[in-house]
């Protein structure tokens, strides 16, 4: 059962579950209380009015739990959300939903720490990748890393802008050995089709074509279009989610090391050297649908 629909039991009736607490000359539930719902799920915290409201604990029977603050039933204001994979959020909720900033620890150790709009990734924060230790700085737009942002990396770092999930057009590698290899990415749309019944998937494939390496030099990242707010959307039954982690869209390390060896070799022949266009591996295109941590998505936490 979903996160409402636990709460819709309260609100159909005082008298559904069980309750010990505080009530007003009405009768309703007003003040500390703790309450039993039928479906196993419990709640100990504010009410006004019947309603849960300011700071509560929410017990799941799933083994979920959300300790913070509610108004008219819903989770709205500082919160935080402990769901059954091990995932955790602490930060903003509006109406329910993830809003303004939080800070989300992913089951494999991943962690997004930014803006949230509508449950979503949106602004600008940095995911890091607990695996590599690689982490993204940039711009986020409906979940996914959308303008201009920077990979980091142990020893390089890619700048430059990203399109659904993927670094797109102009940007440039920054090497610790004190020089930068420019370039350009290009998306391609492929169409895989593996039988005449199955439905054509499209498929983002992402390449780098090298253009010139440079001695170091301060890169000014282009102007962002602001983002538009979405308003928010109030449903009428809005499931708990979990946040599924977001696949690294780099150049693989071999295709690094490779552009390190000739970087080097090219800057110390000539004071302005030029670089012959490397072979770069296609970066993984596309983020995984998985849980976990880049491999499967979690089962959805339910109220």
């Amino acid at each position: 059962m979903s996160d409402n629909g636990s709460e819709d039991f309260e609100e159909q009736g005082i008298s559904l579950g069980e309750y010990d607490g505080d009530r007003n000359e009405e009768g309703e539930r007003h003040g500390h209380g703790k309450a039993v719902l039928p479906n196993g799920d419990t709640y100990e915290g504010h009410y006004e009015r019947g309603k849960r409201a300011g700071e509560g604990t929410y017990r799941f029977k799933n083994g979920a739990r959300y300790i913070g603050e509610y108004q008219l039933n819903k989770k709205h204001g500082q919160g935080i959300f402990y769901y059954p994979d091990g995932s955790i959020y602490d930060g903003g909720w509006v109406d329910d939903q993830r809003q303004g900033h939080g800070v989300y620890t992913y089951a494999n150790g991943d962690t997004y720490d930014g803006e949230w709009l509508n449950h979503q990734r949106h602004g600008q924060g940095v995911y890091t990748y607990a695996e590599t230790g690689s982490k993204y700085v940039g711009t986020w737009k409906n979940g996914r890393q959308e303008g201009s942002g920077e990979m980091i990396h142990l020893n390089h770092r890619y700048l430059g802008n990203y399109q659904n999930n993927n670094p797109s057009g102009p940007g440039k590698y920054v090497f610790d050995i004190g020089c930068e290899q420019h370039g350009l990415y290009e998306q391609k749309e492929q169409e895989k089709n593996d039988g005449e019944e199955e439905e054509t998937i499209s498929i983002i494939s992402v390449k780098w074509r090298a253009d010139k390496v440079t001695s170091l030099a301060v890169w000014t990242p282009p102007e962002n279009i602001p983002l538009e707010e979405k308003p928010v959307v109030q449903e009428p039954e809005v499931e708990e989610t979990i946040e599924e982690p977001v696949g690294e869209a780099v150049t693989a390390e071999e295709e690094v090391s490779q552009l390190q060896e000739e970087t080097t070799e090219e800057v110390a022949e000539a004071a302005e050297p030029e670089a012959a266009e490397p072979e770069a591996a296609e970066p993984d295109a596309a983020e995984p649908e998985a849980a976990g941590p880049e491999e499967a998505a979690p089962a959805e936490a339910e109220e």
